[in-house]
């Protein structure tokens, strides 16, 4: 089959599949026209990805995990699997108890609040409703505040870490064979203007979630250039989603060109 038939078989995106081909996860074979086809093997493979994803593996956990599996026995997936579930499950457990801490310092101030006198008169230097963030645990700041209270929040929303994984995979496969460049506060990535829509897309879904990213889209005869700016708190978070500048073309603004789209 054909990767678009792969794709509507399986609602995973071309361009994802594309990204896990270059990355060696799931290899398609190539018609003499350059075309990728995939049989029935590749199917229980991406089953294998899609899985592993959802557990919120990483691409490099899921290539180990695949080579075990390709080649081995069923108990010797399961052992390589079972570390990386375990150290998401003590992640997601560490967060939990942290979101848990913060809902206690909301409920504290939401009760503060509530035993208020109601005031027609305006909030003055003496309101007590300011009081409410002595509630507030200090080990417990609002995810994504920035303790000394002086930078803007630099975080994403809540989301499951099937969802984020995907939306991330997706950026790579868009931006895989794109030109990266440093513009001031951020990044600039020129790619076919085909793949403006998937783009568009992308750039509104990381709104929704990280709303300190900030996207411009520059149309030029058969590229689109995507602009990605981050606060300086959120540059890693900008680099580990949407890939570092090249490095020759830190130094050349010009340099910036999108490569033909792999088929």
């Amino acid at each position: 089959m054909r990767i678009s038939q792969l794709a509507e078989r399986t609602g995973v995106a071309a361009s994802t599949l594309r990204y896990y081909d270059e990355r060696g996860i799931l290899p398609a074979r190539r018609t003499r026209s350059g075309y990728r086809v995939y049989d029935t093997a590749d199917l229980e493979r991406l089953r294998l990805i899609t899985t592993a994803k959802r557990l919120g593996l990483s691409l490099e956990e899921i290539a180990r995990l695949i080579d075990v599996w390709w080649g081995g026995a069923c108990t010797q997936v399961k052992a390589s699997l079972r570390p990386s579930v375990a150290a998401r499950l003590a992640a997601v457990r560490n967060q939990a108890a942290e979101l848990e801490l913060f809902a206690d310092s909301l409920r504290g101030a939401l009760d503060r609040l509530d035993a208020l006198p109601d005031d027609p008169g305006p909030c003055g230097p003496d309101c007590e409703l300011i009081d409410v963030t002595d509630y507030i645990t200090p080990s417990a700041p609002r995810p994504g505040s920035d303790p000394r209270g002086s930078a803007p929040a630099v975080a994403c929303s809540l989301e499951s870490a099937d969802a984020t994984g995907e939306r991330i995979d997706r950026w790579r496969a868009v931006l895989a064979d794109a030109r990266r460049e440093e513009i001031e506060g951020g990044l600039r990535a020129v790619v076919p203007a085909e793949r403006a829509g998937e783009v568009a897309d992308l750039a509104a879904a990381e709104q929704r979630c990280c709303a300190f990213f900030s996207f411009a889209l520059h149309f030029a005869h058969d590229a689109v250039s995507l602009e990605v700016r981050a606060p300086r708190q959120g540059r890693p978070m900008l680099d580990e989603i949407f890939g570092p500048a090249d490095a020759e073309a830190a130094g050349d603004p010009g340099a910036a060109t999108a490569r033909s789209p792999a088929r």
